[in-house]
């Protein structure tokens, strides 16, 4: 007798499994720890076979019955359905798109950090993963995702690339390649790609990306004029705070959205950021001046009881501010994003520092935290140039202070000039 919902919702774990047949070879096993699972039951060469299809309520009584048909279909044409599905099986886990997830996933689990399972981290940044996932479902997906890896050649992918270079985006094309360069590596090594990195002969197949460098002011008088705008900015305390710190902190602006309050020592002035935060995969000190540690201690008078981060998502816990919280607030002080960017805080440390010519270049370099080329190099010296680099954050906040005191009184001046106060000063204008 043909099966309902209702009388398989009703159906109660014994203390052994047992099956309830629907009729022409379908039943569902039930488990005493209370699964439901379909099988076919089919018979070649009068000898018995069966083949899942799947688990109840994922899988329907409807589709279970479609399914035992697709079965039936397959026997008529004298396949054995059970070998069909592992072949079917096989095969999905050598298509693009199986390997693509496969090869994300690997990326993005947490794994111990030198062994410690107390800094659990994954090898790609979360933000990063995201684009990675972002290129795959916009590019390589639709085109490739159901391809196996074996079978895609060069000649194939080329035109992908280049109706994204024709549509202007040159720096995706090359993003595009890269990720599917790494792709087509790991299904070589894992034997599903046998003719190797296919996008490798394709590097100078397209025209190099045009590198646009983030938007920054250097100007010392435009510098202080954008210092003085930001001490008139209005909007929320974590956002006014992220604006001052910015130029005093010299950090890339993630590093700065997801500070923690646990990083910040303030009675050694000082800022040290663990490599997993870190782009370079480097620990990091920030020597805090003293207008910094203003700064930090006004954002700390205003943090909820036991706050993990800095910049925290109002009414959360666990989110940080967003990547575009500072550049939005920079549009609502005037500057486009064609004139100067969180990232360009940065440049125009980096910029102002070096034609200053007071420092070491290296102790410049540290502390904007490029690491050396020796990355062994990098992981033991991240304290290098320290002394210097207490000094010169000082220094470059008092110098930035100066500039944003000399716009002040510039602009007064004009204020004063065109708005004469005195009689004898309107009396001279008018003259």
């Amino acid at each position: 007798m043909a099966l309902t919902d209702k009388e398989i919702q009703s159906l109660k774990p014994k203390d052994k499994k047992y099956k309830v047949f629907d009729g022409d070879g379908l039943y569902l096993l039930i488990h005493p720890k209370g699964g439901k699972y379909w099988y076919m039951k089919y018979r070649i060469d009068g000898r018995p076979h069966e083949v899942s299809l799947g688990t109840y309520p994922a899988v329907s009584l409807k589709l279970a019955r479609e399914r035992r048909e697709d079965v039936r279909h397959q026997l008529a044409k004298g396949l054995n359905p059970r070998l069909e599905k592992k072949a079917a099986r096989e095969t999905r886990g050598t298509l693009f798109s199986a390997i693509a997830e496969e090869w994300l996933l690997m990326m993005s689990a947490p794994t111990k950090v030198n062994g410690d399972p107390a800094v659990p981290r994954s090898v790609l940044d979360p933000a990063t993963v995201k684009k990675h996932r972002w290129i795959l479902d916009a590019y390589l997906n639709p085109v490739f995702g159901q391809q196996p890896m074996a079978q895609i050649s060069a000649q194939q992918f080329l035109p992908v690339l280049k109706r994204i270079e024709e549509d202007g985006k040159s720096e995706t094309a090359h993003r595009v390649r890269a990720l599917a360069s790494r792709i087509f590596c790991y299904a070589h090594s894992t034997g599903r790609a046998p003719q190797g990195d296919v996008t490798r002969s394709l590097r100078d197949a397209l025209a190099p990306a045009v590198v646009v460098h983030h938007a920054a002011i250097t100007d010392p008088e435009k510098v202080g004029e954008l210092l003085l705008a930001i001490d008139g900015y209005t909007g929320q305390l974590e956002t006014r705070c992220a604006l001052r710190l910015a130029p005093l902190v010299i950090l890339r602006p993630r590093e700065l959205r997801f500070g923690e309050w646990s990083e910040i020592n303030f009675e050694k002035a000082e800022w040290r950021i663990p490599a997993q935060r870190m782009k370079m995969d480097a620990p990091h000190i920030v020597p805090l001046s003293k207008q910094a540690l203003v700064a930090l201690y006004d954002l700390k008078k205003a943090a909820s009881g036991g706050a993990k981060y800095l910049f925290p998502v109002l009414g959360s816990k666990e989110g940080v501010m967003s990547e575009n919280t500072i550049n939005l607030a920079l549009r609502n002080l005037g500057y486009s994003g064609n004139v100067m960017t969180a990232h360009g805080f940065r440049s125009m440390a980096s910029t102002l520092l070096n034609e200053q010519q007071q420092w070491h270049p290296d102790a410049i370099e540290r502390q904007l935290a490029h690491a050396p080329r020796d990355k062994l190099r990098a992981a033991y010296n991240y304290a290098e140039h320290l002394a210097e680099r207490r000094r010169m954050m000082q220094a470059w906040a008092d110098y930035i202070d100066n500039l944003r005191e000399a716009a002040r009184a510039r602009t007064l001046k004009q204020r004063k000039s065109e708005f004469p106060s005195s009689r004898e000063e309107r009396f001279v204008q008018a003259k």
